[in-house]
């Protein structure tokens, strides 16, 4: 659940700047988008998540951050933290005291930032949706729609503030009833980074005394 979790929060903060063709607008307000965040040194984001199906009377809300910088990332979230330092994953589960180190390749759960960002330039119809006003202000709807009927993912509303051209709002519906909702608290841009932020130390942990998984 963890894993899946953050891979999807991954998406999220990266994944989200792809194509679509059935919509100009909706294609050309994601092209801001996208030129806007790689136009930044590196991307802070801290978010609440809201994970909710009713008829399984599931609901679990957490709040969670990240940092970009170019390929590499931090991430916390769901009392985890996973780092990709440029070589490899690494997921640090303090509830179990284990960490997964990994290689990223395409064959695995876990892909890099820069793979990210092509994910969804096929495979989706795209559909210009509301503009809500929240807090003064515009938030423009952009509706993915999987093209793959067999696809877990129902359909996925990115909400950009109209002005900064950042994501403000993601909610993703799975066929499964299940709804996960990402809200954007904070959003900043070049910020100091500490020159050791993606740097994993392995020694830390087993020193006490985690488990280390390598796959």
């Amino acid at each position: 659940m963890i894993k899946k979790n953050i891979l999807f929060i991954a998406l999220f903060t990266v994944g989200l700047f792809s194509y679509g063709q059935n919509s100009d607008k909706a294609k050309a307000l994601l092209d801001e988008v996208y030129n806007k965040v790689q136009s930044y040194d590196n991307i802070y984001i801290d978010f609440q998540s809201t994970l909710e199906n009713t008829e399984a009377n599931l609901k679990q809300e957490t709040n969670g951050n990240v940092t970009l910088d170019g390929e590499k990332y931090l991430l916390n979230y769901f009392g985890a933290t996973q780092l990709y330092d440029g070589k490899k994953v690494y997921t640090v589960v303090p509830e179990n005291e284990e960490v997964t180190i990994e290689d990223v390749n395409e064959d695995n759960d876990n892909v890099s930032p820069s793979k990210m960002l092509t994910f969804y330039k096929t495979g989706h119809n795209y559909q210009w949706d509301i503009l809500q006003n929240v807090g003064g202000r515009k938030i423009q709807y952009v509706k993915l729609i999987p093209i793959d009927s067999n696809t877990e993912i129902k359909s996925v509303l990115l909400g950009v503030d109209t002005q900064t051209k950042h994501i403000y709002k993601l909610i993703q519906t799975g066929n499964n009833g299940t709804k996960t909702t990402i809200t954007v608290n904070s959003f900043k841009t070049n910020q100091p980074i500490s020159s050791t932020l993606f740097t994993f130390d392995e020694k830390k942990y087993e020193d006490k005394g985690y488990y280390i998984i390598r796959n």
